[in-house]
């Protein structure tokens, strides 16, 4: 039964309206509807603690890989929507049983109008949640496109196993500068993520683009046609296109090698990058250079460190100022990329820094902040063979990697001679560095960084003319190893 022996004021109707709104039930309570208003508050603490037990007993990784799984999304998109206009139906009503025809004319006004702002003002953090859910699916299911391939399953019992029992995940990284008046895709950035599925300690393995006389696996259609190595004529001008870079391309190009066969320039790649390195390579992913960076604009920038100009253009007419700063996508891409003045083992650097910078600013309240932009980047940025399911396991797997040690090796003289590559060594010194990440679990300080920088800077000019190794050495006694992995950012200022 209503009690409305004391009809309430404006004030009172807008308070306790505003209290139904994060306490379902109170104004029903007020208003005399007791088994409705405790039926609200019971099912509302019942949401609560449904959802403090899941916050409770659930792995934080694995509750992220469920959430971008197809069906998740559409759940939560439902669920979203559903709750948003339930809560809105909710708030009005909680209005109306607060009997605000009782007030004068003018305070109905007031009151209708504020009330009908608080429902609106409920439902909008639904409906965007709703939103976010239904771009999120949209984008990973343009971008991981792959056909699924049944996983293989443990030893004993049947339960499937998503690594197959090995201890790392090996992802090729690509940097492609595919256009749409270009044939093929030449791969100007190649690394290697090799992720320990229970540390999350990561390995990024950088084979410069120029690497020559590039060896095929044995048998393959590319060994036969190029048994001593890839090479080909080369250009009018001395240039050379059968560098590591163009073998995507050239493969692309190339179906009667193959038998017929079209597009299979990703998977020579991925043969080729995995043998060089003597590791199987389980998946690539593909970023489009101006893809990365309208995502780095969609997140705001980045800060990065330049340590001297970067001079960029056909003609010289772009300029990168030395300094820390935040540079927005383009200037980010020219940092990165610029060959002016420079060389190929200093973009690789450059480029490292770049990655280890969006690695380190891309949190999760910047990206929710710039939701809408980051996916609609992201669909222009990536092409890989990621099947759709396995970012139920490799969402878990990337945010243990956050928190992991990630190291480098980067295969540039005087580690190896890019004309004639040391095949058995990059091998060897790939092996290592894995070895390294396994039996270290806990991050490593660049104790050497500060000794490095002051030698850094003053060698810088001479080094771009004069010499192709941009790495210094860090004391005038002490010789680094340049076998040793790196921090991913360690030499970035």
């Amino acid at each position: 039964m209503r009690d409305r022996s004391k009809p309430p004021g404006v004030g009172a109707v807008i308070g306790w309206t505003a209290l139904a709104a994060i306490a379902p039930g109170a104004a029903h309570l007020r208003a005399g509807w007791r088994r409705t208003g405790l039926a609200l508050l019971c099912a509302y603490a019942a949401l609560l603690l449904a959802l403090l037990w899941v916050a409770l007993t659930s792995d934080l990784g694995d509750l992220a890989g469920q959430l971008v799984s197809s069906s998740w999304l559409t759940g939560v998109t439902v669920a979203s929507l559903a709750l948003g206009v339930a809560w809105f139906v909710l708030v009005v009503h909680s209005f109306v049983v607060m009997n605000p025809g009782t007030l004068p004319g003018a305070g109905q006004a007031v009151a209708g109008v504020l009330a009908g702002t608080l429902a609106v003002a409920v439902l909008l953090p639904f409906g965007l949640l709703g939103q976010y859910a239904a771009v999120s699916q949209s984008a990973l299911d343009d971008v991981f496109s792959a056909p699924s391939t049944p996983r293989p399953t443990s030893g004993g019992g049947g339960e499937e196993d998503p690594w197959a029992s090995r201890d790392r995940v090996n992802i090729l990284l690509l940097g492609g500068d595919a256009d749409t008046h270009r044939v093929g895709v030449r791969t100007d950035s190649i690394n290697v993520a090799s992720v320990d599925v229970k540390t999350g300690n990561t390995v990024l393995l950088s084979l410069p683009r120029n690497l020559e006389n590039v060896r095929f696996v044995p048998g393959s259609p590319m060994a036969r046609r190029f048994p001593d190595g890839f090479r080909l004529p080369a250009n009018p001008d001395g240039s050379r296109e059968d560098l590591l870079f163009a073998v995507w391309e050239y493969a692309d190009a190339h179906p009667e090698i193959f038998g017929g066969r079209e597009r299979q320039g990703a998977k020579t790649l991925i043969d080729t990058v995995g043998y060089t390195l003597g590791l199987k390579i389980d998946w690539y992913a593909l970023a489009n250079m101006w893809g990365f960076a309208r995502l780095i604009d969609a997140i705001g920038g980045v800060t990065v460190t330049v340590p001297q100009d970067v001079v960029f253009g056909k003609y010289d007419e772009g300029l990168v100022k030395a300094g820390t700063r935040k540079l927005r996508g383009a200037d980010a891409m020219w940092f990165a990329r610029s060959r002016t003045n420079s060389d190929d083992y200093t973009r690789m650097g450059r480029q490292r820094c770049v990655l280890g910078a969006l690695l380190s600013q891309a949190d999760p309240a910047t990206v929710l902040s710039r939701f809408n932009q980051v996916a609609l980047a992201t669909k222009e940025l990536l092409r890989t063979d990621i099947p759709r399911p396995m970012l139920e396991h490799l969402v878990p797997l990337a945010l243990k990697v956050k928190n992991a040690k990630v190291t480098s090796v980067q295969f540039v003289p005087p580690l190896i001679n890019t004309g004639y590559p040391d095949w058995s060594k990059i091998r060897t010194v790939t092996a290592k560095a894995l070895h390294s990440s396994a039996v270290t679990r806990r991050p490593l300080t660049a104790t050497a960084a500060p000794t490095a920088a002051p030698t850094a800077a003053p060698t810088a000019t001479p080094q771009a003319t004069t010499s192709r190794t941009p790495l210094p050495k860090a004391s005038t006694t002490a010789k680094p190893d340049p076998t040793a992995p790196k921090g991913i950012t360690e030499g970035c200022g």
